[in-house]
């Protein structure tokens, strides 16, 4: 199906509101396709800001029931997400529609285009946001098909995972959680790093192995993992490689560095963000772009949606939106905040699924009793169920248990409502209220009500200090 898919003209993507298949949808809408699709979010009232700018680029929107399925659909687009006794699936092996994987579609992408796959179990958003906004302002117009809204994107009125370039120059994230990396095979791809996440570290490298084998040209992060692993591949991070960063100077929410004598500045926070500029840069020179240019972009780098993103500050109180949801992406969040914080930390985390929680429990567990320290607090809400059929058989409270006997601060919430008011009656001057989680849409409108609860806290404060004689 690879070669085909400018063929397919009328396509229903099941499982339309997720990350890869939203943005996927947009691509194809935006080439002309006539697109529909279905979500059990959208029939149960949930995210309806995403179903209205899907709207707005003529994607119709249907009940996750089969309904406006019929003979004259080309093709159903599914993620490993959609269950197979969903009624999409059911109606379209009815009616014999093929039935296409997300990861085989979006190979037929990979392989049309001059492709820059974006791997690594963290940071595979923000360098792809990165080496489009570097390539876009240099004039190379290029597409991008990825998980998180960029906001140069967004700021065109669209929903920002997606975009339609003139040129023939792709940006891929390619995501190794369901192994459908194996399927790619690109111009370029950059391997950032290895961690457990979905699966365990051995697996992963066995996966990425199979991607570096598809992939034309491969760069690999020599300090995210083991460089020796990837035959044939330029390699950049550590200081034996020709490619580096120098100089690293922190200025709050920023940072300073250079790359070949280079002087390169970024506004945002954190370690991990001057690695994956480091990777933008590298990758776009062989792209044509300088590094002077690649510099001159990333200063004013726009940034991306729930990647350390402030909601807002008041009476010196901040609040911090993040993706962070696995060891890894936690344990750089916190680190990036820890050296900007001049009070405590509020750290809440929201664990998505079951199932990751399962896995990942005892990693979840030492990253916070390492890095949470001894003045900053853990609230905690229930599992985040996003719906089907899955099994129950571990809660946050089994975490927060865990991270208080080990002499950390840690409070589960069966409601995830009732962390607002804690949140307002916790924080003082200086505090910094950091949220993490994934697959949730709803997490930063909950951010926004904890910064609106402690704008009200904080007028209510300096209401009653007013009135004091």
């Amino acid at each position: 199906m690879k070669e085909d898919n400018l063929k397919i003209k009328k396509m229903r993507f099941a499982g339309i509101a997720g990350a890869g298949m939203s943005a996927l949808s947009q691509i194809a809408a935006m080439e002309g396709h006539e697109i529909s699709g279905s979500d059990r979010d959208f029939d149960n009232n949930r995210n309806s800001s995403l179903k209205h700018k899907l709207e707005k680029l003529s994607i119709k929107i249907f009940p996750q029931d089969g309904s406006g399925i019929s003979q004259s659909t080309d093709a159903i687009i599914v993620s490993t997400a959609v269950e197979n006794d969903n009624a999409d699936i059911l109606k379209a092996q009815k009616l014999n529609i093929p039935i296409i994987h997300r990861s085989e579609f979006l190979a037929g992408y990979v392989d049309r285009f001059k492709t820059i796959a974006v791997a690594g179990t963290s940071g595979k958003s923000t360098v792809a946001a990165m080496i489009y906004e570097i390539l876009e302002k240099a004039g190379k117009s290029p597409s991008i098909i990825t998980g998180a809204a960029l906001e140069i994107i967004k700021k065109k009125g669209f929903i920002g995972n997606a975009w339609r370039g003139k040129s023939d120059i792709l940006i891929v994230e390619a995501d190794e959680s369901d192994g459908t990396i194996v399927h790619y095979h690109p111009h370029s791809g950059i391997i950032l790093n290895i961690s457990k996440d979905h699966k365990d570290e051995d697996e992963i490298e066995k996966i990425f192995l199979k991607f570096a084998c598809n992939t034309k040209k491969l760069y690999v992060n020599s300090l995210g993992l083991k460089a020796n692993v990837f035959p044939n591949s330029r390699v950049f991070g550590s200081v034996e490689s020709d490619f580096t960063v120098s100089d690293i100077k922190y200025f709050g929410f920023s940072s300073r560095f250079k790359i070949k004598d280079i002087e390169f500045s970024l506004p945002i926070a954190g370690e991990c963000n001057i690695q994956n500029a480091l990777a933008a840069a590298r990758i776009c020179l062989d792209f044509g772009v300088a590094l002077k240019d690649s510099s001159v972009a990333l200063a004013e780098y726009s940034g991306i949606e729930r990647r350390f993103n402030v909601v807002g500050e008041t009476n010196q109180i901040k609040v911090i939106d993040d993706y962070a949801h696995n060891p890894a992406k936690i344990s750089a969040i916190i680190d990036a905040v820890s050296n900007v914080v001049k009070g405590k930390i509020i750290a809440i985390y929201q664990p998505h699924g079951f199932a990751p929680t399962k896995h990942l429990k005892d990693e979840l567990i030492k990253v916070f009793s390492l890095r949470l320290g001894d003045k900053n607090i853990l609230l905690m809400p229930e599992i985040y169920y996003v719906g089907g059929t899955v099994v129950k058989d571990i809660s946050s409270k089994h975490l927060t248990d865990e991270i208080n006997k080990k002499g950390k601060k840690a409070f589960f919430f069966a409601e995830r409502k009732d962390i607002i008011s804690k949140c307002a009656k916790l924080a003082w001057p200086g505090d910094i209220i950091l949220v993490m989680g994934a697959r949730d849409p709803s997490l930063s409108e909950f951010a926004q009500s904890v910064f609106e609860e402690i704008v009200k806290k904080s007028a209510t404060q300096n209401s009653a200090s007013a009135r004091r004689p």
